[in-house]
């Protein structure tokens, strides 16, 4: 009996080391933009059999990208340790719960996995692009843990760029040039799915740009104690707030913009949905950005975001029927 609780705690441990909530959003991203909004965009031009991803392909590529990104949380906090004993000592898992060799292992294993993974995905449907692409965010990921964390800004642009490829990744999966250039249909279909990956990894990349430098104000003790170079550190908190608040509100007016466009189309459960559980939450967290001087209240602040994070993936349902 003993043996068996051990085991589910380490089970547990490894869950939270690779941050299951957020691969749960990584799925839930692509399994929403792939099922309600590209399957749509074919289906409402009659195009029969156009996609390359069928269905087993498209999870496979939703593996590749857990994997993958699994692989980046379990490297991070490898390298974080120290910083991780001075921000939050109560949740440290590498080295207290999971051997320093065991993260590697599984950082490697996860890693090879998501690539082998990608790389046949990328052979099936005959794209070259993903692979390559997938390899560069695995050492992006390397490279973000080991050294780009520690400089500022850069290591936020990283995570966000990895962040808004989680939608690219899909579109550059049904992408054909040579299809493009000659079905007018495909065209049609594949420059309204632009669009809308465009729309969604934009909001993607700036969100996360905002939380990486709200996470960083909320880490800055343990970063300043070990040489980090983060935006707080070298800017100061104010500065840091108003980079936040600035895209805060561009974000706000861009969806609001987006808001007004379901108005005059008609679209009234989406436009209440985007007021109601987008804008007015990214209002009161600018608010609350404003007040904010306390690790805590600033960690409330990036729970509220990905709270956003999540209603503004949810909202691609809409567009199952409004495409």
């Amino acid at each position: 009996m003993q043996r068996i609780i051990a085991y589910m705690k380490l089970t547990a441990a490894f869950f939270r080391l690779i941050r299951w909530p957020n691969l749960f959003f990584i799925v839930l991203t692509q399994f929403l933009f792939y099922s309600c909004i590209m399957l749509p965009a074919y289906s409402r031009l009659n195009i029969q059999n156009a996609w390359f991803l069928s269905w087993p392909l498209f999870w496979a590529l939703v593996a590749a990208s857990v994997l993958i990104a699994a692989a980046g949380y379990i490297i991070n906090d490898y390298f974080d340790l120290d910083i991780d004993q001075v921000n939050k000592p109560d949740n440290i898992i590498v080295q207290k719960i999971i051997k320093r060799r065991w993260a590697i292992f599984w950082h490697l294993g996860l890693s090879f996995a998501g690539l082998v993974i990608t790389f046949i995905v990328s052979w099936k449907i005959g794209n070259w692009v993903i692979g390559p692409a997938n390899l560069a965010s695995v050492f992006l990921l390397l490279f973000y843990s080991t050294t780009f964390k520690k400089k500022i800004l850069i290591g936020n642009i990283i995570i966000s760029l990895l962040t808004a490829w989680v939608v690219f990744v899909l579109y550059f999966s049904e992408l054909d040039l040579v299809v493009f250039t000659r079905e007018m249909n495909y065209q049609l279909a594949m420059t309204k799915i632009f669009k809308l990956t465009v729309l969604y990894s934009g909001f993607a990349f700036v969100i996360s740009l905002i939380r990486e430098v709200i996470k960083d104000m909320e880490d800055m003790q343990g970063d300043e104690k070990f040489g980090c170079h983060t935006m707080p550190i070298v800017w100061g908190i104010p500065a840091s707030k108003v980079f936040a608040g600035v895209w805060l509100l561009v974000l706000i007016l861009a969806v609001l913009v987006l808001f007004v466009y379901a108005i005059l189309l008609g679209w009234w459960v989406a436009a209440a949905f985007v007021l109601l559980l987008v804008v007015l939450p990214l209002v009161m967290i600018l608010q609350k950005l404003y007040a904010a001087i306390t690790t805590a209240q600033f960690h409330a602040i990036s729970t509220w975001i990905k709270l956003v994070m999540l209603t503004g993936i949810v909202s691609m349902v809409f567009f199952k029927w409004h495409l």
